[in-house]
């Protein structure tokens, strides 16, 4: 049996397919796989390994003689045709749960970049401007008291929950489910959105990227933030109209934004980079050394159970 990789994944993954005795190849250049190159390579694997990069579209599907499973190396797999797959017979299956805490680190850096204007304090103080202390100088918002809007209410939405609650906050969410175990533990109340998007002080987008929730914040709904809010995305980029979101924080509507998905991604709107009260990041959402271990490790292993005849770990 062989495997296709779309790009170089952590060696765990690499040695659980050389004790399976499971052959294997990737993409090694440190690039995105080229449509071309991709169409080659997946005609006769049993399994595919596939990231955010990779548009896994009937095309590709089609081509796919013997494929079994379509594993992605991340949560998200809006960049698969889920249906298609399923209409193959093509098991697709996703990496839950293992950089639920690593994105969860991150959004609360951004949010704490944001309130304490730590990139504006960074630039500074690097091109000389500091000379002395100032009352006045790069003044913040404390967290505490503060109400935090979670939007989704999942795994990463109530592991960032949890962080926040941590810092005096008032936890208020939108999510299609109630979460009992986060209004156990925060104290948290489920609104709806309008609610969420007026009263928030820091609204948090965790949501799945589908055909309801792209643009679920556009020019309407933006409209409501509250005055000198913050928002913060480690979610996905298109969830939000970023051209209007732009103008809001250029007028000052919104305090500030941090982002570390983008609607156009992996290009990225100059207007964002020219503005002092947005903190960028290039997805770095689960880039830690354990989460991308754990991701290598269960893309792998679902891969393996599949072509071993058994059920995958974690099928979407």
């Amino acid at each position: 049996m062989k495997v296709f990789v779309t790009r170089e994944i952590p060696d765990i993954g690499f040695e659980l397919f050389k004790k399976a005795k499971i052959n294997f190849e990737w993409h090694k250049k440190d690039s995105p796989v080229s449509r071309r190159q991709l169409l080659i390579n997946v005609k006769e694997c049993d399994g595919l390994i596939c990231l955010l990069t990779e548009r896994i579209d009937r095309e590709v599907i089609d081509t796919m003689k013997n494929c079994r499973i379509i594993s992605n190396f991340a949560v998200g797999y809006n960049n698969i045709d889920v249906d298609y797959a399923k209409s193959k017979n093509i098991i697709v299956t996703n990496t839950p749960d293992v950089l639920t805490e690593s994105t969860a680190d991150l959004t609360m850096a951004l949010v704490l970049a944001c309130a304490r204007r730590i990139s504006e304090g960074e630039k500074y103080l690097k091109d000389g401007k500091y000379k002395s202390w100032k009352p006045k100088l790069l003044v913040g918002m404390e967290l505490r008291n503060k109400m935090f809007g979670i939007l989704g209410a999942g795994r990463i939405g109530t592991a960032v929950s949890l962080r926040a609650k941590a810092f005096g906050t008032k936890i208020i969410y939108r999510s299609l489910n109630k979460n009992l175990s986060l209004e156990e533990q925060t104290g948290a109340k489920k609104v709806d959105l309008n609610f969420l998007l007026r009263h928030s002080d820091i609204l948090s987008v965790h949501l799945p990227l589908n055909e309801h929730t792209y643009h679920l914040l556009n020019k309407q709904k933006l409209q409501l933030l509250k005055k000198n809010s913050i928002i913060i995305n480690t979610a996905r980029g298109e969830i939000i109209e970023e051209q209007y979101l732009i103008e809001l924080l250029k007028t000052g509507k919104v305090r500030a934004a941090g982002l570390d998905v983008f609607e156009n991604e992996p290009y990225v709107n100059p207007a964002l980079l020219k503005l002092q009260n947005v903190v960028v990041l290039p997805h770095l959402g689960s880039a830690t050394v354990e989460a991308r271990n754990g991701m290598a490790e269960l893309a792998a292993k679902n891969v393996i159970r599949v072509l071993q005849g058994k059920r995958p770990l974690t099928p979407v």
